[in-house]
């Protein structure tokens, strides 16, 4: 898997998982353009930016049944059925958030409930087929193994081509592993959030499944956009992550320091260094990484793209290994959601 660009300025691509899809090395969240991070304020600017992104290459396009209650498979729906051929749409089932209360989440993995949503997710977005179906939460009272042999009826029956699992653990992918092969696992990974390299790494290795990290900007702390949550909508999520409030988020704004010495030295921004380093794990660790950092904006978009083009030095790589390991606070205030919290 190459990093650089190609002539044509688009990204190169890398194989998602033992026979899936090729996709571009850097894929799209698209979370945000509708959900969790404060008000939309431009929908043109939205859609223009999933135009632009098939433009530069990018072909995975990710989204999840709960974000904004089904209303983020609807907002991209139009663009996926235009372009279905070239792009690789990724959605996900099983957590639920209520409305009233959105710090209540109800986790299911059961086959009824498998099956209800995998029919209303390809209603949402007009496809007859989800390319990369993800189990987006493990519920623990279910066990895996028919969890994914609910989602493998689903493979036979052509409503799914591929299989994907969030917040496993080395463990649970192994076991899933055993029933039908599983082309990606989705999970947070950044220079802030490196507890998967201990155990899901490695069973991701050695099953030649695909590492897509979520978060890779750190839900854009990383790039220095903001330093307290306190900063952002009433409405945003990152209001409710430890890391970003208070004392912590204070002591881990000072641990961007090489990440700006760096992008500094090389006039790109943090968040390219910060996106350099992710992808660059791809060949520190022997697996594909495809990262899907979201934004709402082409520039943002642009921006995140050139990174795929930043190879960085040793010496660089150095500078930034200490930082995951001095970030105060947990990635969410409740981590039994991850799997850093059943390891």
């Amino acid at each position: 898997m190459s990093n650089s660009n190609d002539k044509q300025g688009k990204i190169t691509t890398a194989t998602l998982g033992t026979g899936g899809p090729a996709v571009g090395v850097q894929g799209l969240g698209c979370m945000g353009m509708s959900f969790a991070y404060g008000p939309t304020t431009d929908e043109g600017e939205a859609r223009a930016t999933l135009e632009r992104a098939l433009e530069l290459g990018v072909t995975l396009y990710d989204t999840a049944d709960v974000y904004g209650a089904g209303e983020n498979e609807k907002f991209i729906a139009p663009f996926i059925r235009a372009n279905r051929d070239q792009v690789v749409l990724a959605t996900k089932f099983a957590l639920s958030i209520d409305p009233e209360n959105p710090q209540v989440r109800t986790i299911r993995n059961d086959r009824p409930y498998i099956r209800r949503a995998v029919e209303a997710s390809l209603q949402r977005l007009g496809v007859d087929e989800i390319d990369l179906y993800y189990m987006h939460r493990r519920d623990v009272n279910v066990p895996i193994e028919e969890t994914v042999g609910a989602m493998a009826e689903l493979v036979a029956e052509g409503k799914v081509k591929h299989l994907g699992l969030s917040e496993v653990t080395g463990g649970e992918l192994r076991a899933a592993q055993a029933v039908h092969p599983i082309a990606a696992v989705q999970s947070e990974w950044s220079l802030f959030s490196r507890d998967i390299e201990a155990h899901v790494v490695p069973a991701a290795r050695e099953l030649g499944v695909a590492l897509v990290p979520y978060s890779p900007l750190g839900r854009g702390f990383l790039t220095g956009s903001f330093v307290q949550a306190e900063e952002l909508s009433g409405d945003d999520f990152r209001r409710t992550m430890p890391r970003f409030t208070g004392d912590n988020a204070a002591a881990n704004a000072a641990l961007l320091e090489p990440v700006r010495r760096i992008a500094q030295e090389r006039g790109a921004s943090l968040g390219q260094v910060a996106l350099a380093w992710l992808q660059q794990q791809a060949q520190v660790h022997g697996l594909t990484v495809i990262p899907i950092p979201g934004t709402r904006r082409r520039s943002r978009l642009e921006e995140n793209a050139g990174a795929t083009r930043i190879i960085l030095t040793a010496d660089e790589l150095a500078a930034l290994e200490p930082i995951a390991g001095k970030v105060a606070g947990g990635r969410y205030a409740d981590m039994s959601f991850t799997s850093a919290g059943r390891e």
